[in-house]
């Protein structure tokens, strides 16, 4: 006989007495109620055993019972701590006083079929056995049950019209949720909807991003998976395969276990019911398949039954969340004294339950659980058999206006109906410190430990805690995890690589590669101008306006100011230049001084070349304002000196261009027309000269002035801080003018040029207009497509050219007659050569 036959014989709650009697339709599993009568009855049904064998369904001979096999010790429990919460509420003087409640407790073998005849003998008040009525039985109030999610989405589709409740215990899947189709289903366990966000967040705060996914093809694995499927992708984890196998296709499992075995994902979230997992167990143990990070759901992440030295090889490592364990008070007792006392009627104990002693040898099938109740701990659903046996005694209780500890009103017939709406309002905590209701769905809020297979140094086997999910706490404080203490695949101590594609570092961002899901892409490298500065950033940022990308394109840091600084070697050069410019003059000047009584200073009108060398200076000078930082000072200075003192120098070259002519003309017979340009008029001229360019860059100044500009526009990657023309009009109106006296100066010196070499200077001051001109024409250009500082540079460079053009055309000749000629620089020498050119 099987062991299990005398368990469920020899228990005290199962006596086929007049009180616990064991009845059986035709058909039914063996040995397929547990029941005890009581003023109110619940129903329940677990799946005590896991393998159902059929009959032969031949028509030729009646059909045999249903052959079960292979126990669950798990399930079976759930019956006891069934039973255990049933006494305990019976023993208890406020909670249903004088009211005593039964139970009636059936097996479904695991099977479609026998779950539904279990479902149809619970809902109903009679049963045949042996050919006789049993009908002691009162109505069934509620139903506990059932196990899997599939069996319970047949269990509540078929009592549903009768609107009777079922309070699921383990039935996770999201599709039970569903009020209009399940209106009186209740469950004391979370929804797949939390384990399966749940599953993707851990996943997601581990780093893993590229996964594959396996699950149970049925509502529980299918349903569970779609919504971390969902979540999965809003926290953008790719799923290499999602594959999917029942217990009964084993083509489907071969395939599933090929899919990992090619797959490149290291990280695989299964989805899936205690039985199909122990099927995939054993075919990676089979095929040696090692190296995998599985991760697991409460269904079988903490089954002792899976964990052992052959398995532990392939699947030592795995994370997955479990239920909260709750050690119940008392009910390791009552296991132990119920249970011992009559399955080993023939054994005794030395004071405690931990050494047995066997006086005989006829319970030798029963030695193999022996151990029942060593792994209590690791149960994790027996608290909410408990919750749920409690829920529909509080239900029951507002429900017969049951009072301290007044007598219920036992008379009254309670509806199904009734005890749904009275679930629906049920608000306690029970005595190990839970609170039970049931939200608008009927189930309860997600709250998990997240466990690892371990190997302690005994070499025993532990599901640790390393972290915990509770959805009832803040978004930012649900989930937390801590990763030092968790032994990884393969008892590695370092975290696994699972991703398609490598981290971006910060200065790259994501490229999606065309076809493939977008955890699989392309590192790119910012622009320039572009940063980020996050590993997987699927885009980069523009720095802002004064700012850009540093070299790794990480950070945007200020953009480099450029100018034309006296510290640079252009600059330095210039400078240079223009000293030296400064410093010829001014000796040019103390040589003309010193030299002003001879004949060829005097000659030369001696008032307007000190004027000209003083205004060449100040030409020298002014090109030192375009060096350094722009202010708003340094822009308007630049510009209206640049303007004012080349007027000045032009209209000095331009008096003594007037002055060669009037003195020719003034040698001829007759000629009065010196008295019309003399000294006066010559200071007077330059004057009004003058002031028209101060005019002009006065009103230009007031209109709309130069002003300090920092240009982006040229260069990205850096500011040209430069000199705005404010107003182009004012600044194109200064130039002009001196372009328009130099034109002048150059028409009326090349017509002079023909006259006495010793009279005039004339063809020497065409030749210094006509380079001043060049320059300045060249510098328009020039001007307009030198880049940044260079743009300055070129204007320094056309004042400094044109006044060292003046400055040698006009004065080195007579430089060279006073220094190294001086017997040429004498007026009988100029007569001379007058009357020489006159002949």
């Amino acid at each position: 006989m099987p062991f299990f036959l005398y368990v469920l014989l020899l228990f005290p709650h199962l006596n086929a007495t007049a009180e616990n009697t064991l009845c059986r339709m035709m058909g039914d599993p063996k040995y397929a109620m547990l029941s005890k009568d009581g003023d109110i009855n619940i129903g329940a049904i677990f799946p005590v055993h896991t393998k159902e064998t059929l009959p032969s369904f031949e028509f030729r001979k009646k059909p045999q019972l249903l052959s079960c096999s292979s126990v669950s010790v798990r399930d079976f429990r759930l019956a006891q701590i069934m039973i255990f919460a049933i006494e305990e509420i019976n023993r208890n003087e406020s909670l249903l006083p004088n009211v005593s409640i039964g139970y009636r407790i059936y097996d479904s073998c695991s099977s479609r079929l026998s779950s539904m005849s279990a479902i149809m003998t619970v809902m109903n008040s009679q049963e045949f056995a042996a050919g006789e009525r049993c009908n002691k039985q009162s109505p069934i109030h509620a139903i506990i049950g059932e196990t899997e999610s599939s069996a319970t989405v047949i269990l509540s589709r078929t009592t549903g019209p009768f609107k009777i409740p079922v309070i699921s215990h383990s039935s996770a899947c999201e599709c039970l949720s569903n009020r209009k189709d399940y209106p009186s289903f209740f469950r004391t366990i979370a929804s797949d909807y939390y384990q399966g966000s749940a599953l993707a967040v851990l996943v997601k705060n581990l780093g893993w991003t590229w996964v594959g996914a396996v699950n149970s093809d049925n509502d529980y694995g299918n349903s569970g998976m779609d919504i971390f499927l969902k979540t999965a992708k809003k926290e953008g984890i790719c799923v290499e395969y999602s594959v999917k196998f029942y217990r009964t296709e084993p083509e489907k499992l071969q395939k599933a276990i090929n899919t990992m075995k090619q797959g490149t994902a290291k990280v695989i979230v299964a989805y899936v019911s205690f039985i199909e997992m122990g099927l995939l167990i054993d075919q990676l143990s089979i095929q040696n398949i090692t190296g995998l990070q599985m991760i697991g759901v409460f269904g079988w992440i903490t089954s002792t039954n899976l964990i052992t030295p052959e398995t532990f090889h392939v699947m030592g490592g795995s994370l997955g969340l479990a239920l909260k364990k709750i050690n119940i008070e008392g009910f390791l007792d009552f296991v132990n004294k119920s249970f011992w006392e009559t399955a080993f009627p023939c054994s005794h104990r030395d004071g405690n339950y931990s050494q047995t002693k066997l006086n005989c040898n006829q319970y030798q099938d029963l030695l193999v659980i022996r151990n029942y109740h060593e792994d209590l701990s690791e149960h994790r659903y027996s608290s909410n058999v408990y919750k749920a046996v409690y829920a529909v005694a509080y239900a029951l209780h507002d429900l017969l206006k049951c009072r301290g500890q007044e007598v219920c009103e036992k008379a009254q017939i309670i509806q199904p109906q009734q005890v749904v709406n009275s679930l629906k309002k049920v608000n306690f905590t029970v005595k190990f410190g839970d609170r039970v209701w049931f939200d608008s769905t009927g189930g309860v809020v997600g709250q998990y430990e997240v466990v690892n297979w371990q190997q302690d140094s005994d070499g025993s086997f532990q599901f640790k805690p390393v972290g915990y999910y509770d959805a009832s706490l803040p978004p930012d404080q649900r989930f937390f995890i801590n990763t030092e203490n968790i032994i990884w695949a393969g008892q590695q101590l370092e975290k696994p690589r699972s991703v398609c594609s490598e981290t971006c570092p910060p200065g790259t961002r994501k490229a999606v590669q065309k076809g493939r899901p977008v955890c699989c892409y392309d590192c790119i490298t910012c622009a320039d101008g572009e940063i980020s500065n996050e590993t997987d950033s699927n885009n980069c940022q523009q720095c802002p306006g004064e700012y850009w990308s540093n070299t790794e394109n990480t950070e945007c840091v200020l953009k480099a100011v450029e100018f034309l600084s006296f510290t640079e070697v252009m600059s330095i050069v210039l400078v240079f230049f223009a000293l030296f410019g400064v410093g010829i003059t001014v000796l040019v000047a103390i040589l003309f001084y010193s030299k002003k009584d001879t004949p060829i200073v005097k000659a030369n009108n001696s008032e307007l070349s000190f004027l000209l060398l003083f205004s060449l200076t100040l030409c020298f000078l002014c090109s030192l304002t375009f060096i350094g930082r722009p202010t708003e000072w340094s822009c308007m200075l630049r510009h209206t000196a640049f303007g004012i003192t080349f007027v000045l120098c032009i209209s000095c070259v331009l008096g003594k261009t007037i002055v060669v002519l009037m003195a020719f003309k003034a040698t001829l017979p007759g000629s009065n027309v010196m008295k019309w340009f003399g000294p006066a008029q010559q200071r007077l001229s330059v004057f009004a000269f003058t002031l028209i360019q101060v005019l002009i860059c006065v009103l230009w100044l007031t209109i709309s002035p130069p002003f300090p500009y920092k240009n982006m526009k040229h260069y990205k990657e850096k500011i040209i801080l430069e000199c705005s023309l404010g107003s182009t009009i004012g600044f194109w109106a200064v130039l002009g003018y001196i372009g328009l006296l130099a034109l002048l100066c150059f028409i009326l010196a090349f017509l002079a040029r023909t006259l006495p070499d010793n009279f005039n200077e004339a063809k020497f001051i065409t030749f210094s207009m006509f380079i001043f001109c060049a320059v300045w024409i060249t510098f328009i250009p020039a001007y307009v497509s030198s880049p940044g500082k260079f743009t300055v540079a070129v204007e320094i460079f056309a004042i400094l050219a044109s006044s060292f053009g003046l400055l040698f055309c006009i004065f080195a000749p007579k430089c060279y007659i006073i220094l190294f000629k001086p017997e040429q620089n004498t007026k009988q020498h100029l007569m001379v050569k007058t009357q020489t050119k006159s002949y």
